[in-house]
């Protein structure tokens, strides 16, 4: 990957263009504008290298490939605004995708015949800026293209961390304020776009702009959730409070799914901020007939309950997973074991299935990684990602499960990955930012994560289909999180109401339709 190169500026902007030129159908803009590219303060950090093209061609989901032109890795974020305003100066604009980690599964972060942003390039320049806490230690200043593993170690060594997480924290900030970052907290304190005081955004006008509640809140609430249609993040202010030492991380399981929901609502309607009785953490998800009871994402279970949860699992088929946490530090590690008992009283998991742990708050945070670098040493991390996320109505989950779980699961006998679900509260969105989540007070997430060979993931993508066809004819209003649309009006159906909020904001701020093409909202290419 070529960052700096050790040929002059102008003879690299030769190399570019004569790239592009070869290219028919995307030359045009370059073509006619060949000096002025020779004159930008980026030629020589535009990349037309095989490798990363071939890097910025591809995800997370290895299903969807498009090719940009060329790769740009920005040392400012002014090198990002220089490339923005090129594209929007230019006769015929070209389009531009900013690119994090790469853990897109449909080809959200790529530009086919455009420029893909590489933002990790930034992390090199900000030398140890990019994650600045204030003294008072009450936020950070993080750059877009920080990790949260990065921020979460950072804010540590002070004391203190944001409250919202997503489950894998080798995530780019920018990337998770984009759709909007959930995980097990978010029925307390919302998803990480709840957890923002303000932004610098980079528009699709090239306007590079502060963004908050009170100061060009229009933008500050397009970006959130926006799906990158609006602008570039290049620095989130996020909140901190002071951080847990340890957890107690508890999983419980059922045979009932109905009870398993109940039980997950009523510990979710303890979801005060400031509610010491409250947990810190809530999930569920299915165990299905697939050998070992833990999955790739953590190792939980005691080796020696296997059989007997194996076994369950085997005669009831599907079994329901309840995860909880109560974080803790030096000052209440005395009373969180009876306050933790107190809030799980009267809970109808079956008797003999509760299991606990007791690991630092940093383990439990950063728990899927040792399970992504044994995929990794195995091959089996770098292959199709064929998920389903969605967003179910509480009052429809149960029909969700009869339908789906227990009817296109069970029949199909495929799916080999993690399957979660579990409820958030409407209450700790806010409806005026960009994500679309469903009407009710209570709605459920459900992810269907799977991984398979570069030969089967159609299997699943079928699956992935059927499931999103029963909910239409069952009138079960789902919502997709991260989603993935290939018409238009799939999208209008999407944004519902706030379609027109949204297109008139895309016209706003990105009236050329630059930005994040990938996504196929405004330009199905």
């Amino acid at each position: 990957m070529a960052v700096n190169f050790p040929i002059p500026v102008y003879f690299t902007a030769i190399f570019i263009i004569s790239r592009l030129v070869s290219i028919i159908g995307i030359s045009q803009p370059w073509i006619n504008n060949s000096s002025k590219i020779i004159s930008l303060d980026i030629a020589g950090k535009l990349s037309v290298d095989l490798s990363a093209i071939e890097s910025a061609s591809q995800d997370f989901g290895h299903i969807v490939k498009a090719i940009p032109e060329a790769v740009l890795y920005p040392s400012s974020p002014e090198d990002i605004a220089t490339l923005i305003k090129f594209s929007y100066n230019n006769s015929v604009p070209f389009s531009i995708a900013a690119k994090g980690h790469g853990h897109s599964i449909r080809g959200q972060a790529m530009a086919s015949n455009g420029v893909v942003v590489d933002m990790t390039s930034m992390k090199k320049y900000r030398k140890g800026t990019g994650i600045q806490i204030s003294t008072d230690g009450l936020y950070a200043d993080v750059g877009g293209e920080q990790l949260w593993i990065d921020v979460l170690n950072s804010t540590l060594e002070r004391g203190v961390a944001p409250v919202s997480w997503t489950d894998y924290l080798y995530l780019t900030v920018g990337g998770t304020l984009s759709n909007a970052g959930i995980s097990g907290q978010t029925f307390r304190y919302g998803p990480q776009i709840s957890n923002v005081y303000e932004m610098d955004v980079i528009t699709g006008k090239a306007d590079f702009l502060t963004c908050s509640p009170k100061k060009n809140s229009d933008l500050f609430y397009a970006v959130l959730g926006g799906l990158g249609q609006f602008g570039i993040i290049t620095r989130a202010r996020i909140p901190l409070e002071p951080a847990p030492k340890r957890v107690k991380w508890v999983r419980m399981l059922y045979n009932d799914f109905f009870a398993f929901t109940r039980d997950q609502e009523l510990l979710i309607s303890i979801n005060g901020r400031k509610d010491k009785t409250a947990l810190d953490y809530l999930e569920g998800s299915l165990m299905m007939d697939q050998g070992s009871p833990d999955n790739w994402r953590s190792s939980f279970f005691p080796p020696a309950d296997h059989p007997k949860i194996i076994s369950l699992i085997t005669k009831h088929r599907i079994i329901y997973c309840l995860e909880v946490v109560k974080n803790y530090d030096d000052q209440t590690k005395n009373t969180v074991d009876k306050e933790l008992q107190h809030v799980l009283k009267g809970l109808s998991y079956m008797p003999g299935f509760m299991f606990e742990k007791d690991v630092q708050y940093v383990e439990f945070l950063n728990r899927v990684r040792s399970g992504e670098l044994k995929l990794m040493s195995q091959g089996l991390w770098d292959v199709p990602h064929p998920w389903l996320n969605l967003f179910i109505p509480k009052s429809q989950i149960e029909n969700f499960n009869d339908g789906v779980f227990k009817g296109i699961v069970l029949e199909r006998n495929i799916t080999n990955g993690l399957v979660l679900v579990y409820p958030m509260n409407r209450k700790k969105w806010d409806n005026k930012m960009s994500a679309v989540i469903p009407d009710e007070e209570i709605f459920y997430t459900v992810g269907f994560l799977h991984s398979s060979g570069f030969d089967d993931w159609e299997a699943f993508d079928d699956q992935n289909k059927e499931i999103m066809q029963f909910c239409d004819k069952a009138g079960i209003g789902v919502k997709q999180y991260l989603p993935h649309y290939t018409t238009k009006e799939q999208w209008i159906h999407h944004f519902g109401s706030k379609w027109k909020t949204f297109q008139q904001r895309k016209y706003q701020f990105d009236p050329k339709m630059l930005l994040s093409p990938g996504q196929k909202i405004f330009n199905n290419n």
